[in-house]
């Protein structure tokens, strides 16, 4: 996230009693911002222990959906922007346009919508039933043979490929919209 800001209140009934030094803070439940959980301790002889309930209310400039999108749309630049907003209840918010664009939403969004990593997917770039390029490159030699795509798959995603000349059917790597490569060679290779 860029730009964060936090802003933090403490909770508390009562006043932390005098201490001659300054107390040492320890978190003890710091999982949900909402609320965290710190404990003070008065290292002289007083040797006081008070726990405190924080608060925090975290910012930040994330990426929204600019205008209302269905379910399944591939976002364009045109279809997002950042804007500052509240993100301390939000699990998983995408803060950098550049992450989003060119990604499907997983469900309809309506305009302002935070968008989070779970609702976005990478787009399908092999259907089942395309035909597709098996090809491996390694050392400077390349070899490619058709085959057709017995699964759907995005950029990454291991589908089920038949090999025309053979018939054989392969495990193999999506690297873009019809092209497959064998799984032992590194995406992109």
């Amino acid at each position: 996230m860029s730009e964060s800001e936090f802003d933090l209140t403490v909770v508390s009934s009562r006043p932390a009693p005098a201490c001659s030094v300054a107390p040492a803070i320890e978190a003890a439940d710091t999982r949900q911002p909402a609320r965290m959980r710190f404990v003070a301790r008065c290292p002289d002889g007083n040797g006081w222990r008070q726990e405190f309930i924080v608060r925090a209310r975290v910012s930040a400039m994330v990426a929204v959906a600019s205008a209302p999108l269905s379910a399944n749309t591939v976002l364009g630049a045109s279809d997002v922007a950042l804007e500052r907003r509240d993100i301390t209840n939000i699990a998983d918010p995408v803060g950098v346009l550049a992450n989003v664009v060119g990604q499907t939403s997983r469900r309809s969004l309506r305009a302002g919508d935070v968008l989070r990593a779970s609702s976005l997917a990478a787009p399908v770039v092999v259907k089942r039933g395309d035909g597709v390029v098996m090809v491996a490159r390694q050392d400077g030699i390349e070899v490619s043979m058709a085959g057709e795509a017995l699964d759907a798959g995005a950029r990454g995603a291991v589908v089920r490929v038949k090999n025309s000349a053979s018939g054989q059917v392969v495990r193999m790597r999506v690297v873009g919209a019809g092209a497959v490569q064998p799984l032992d060679l590194p995406l992109g290779e």
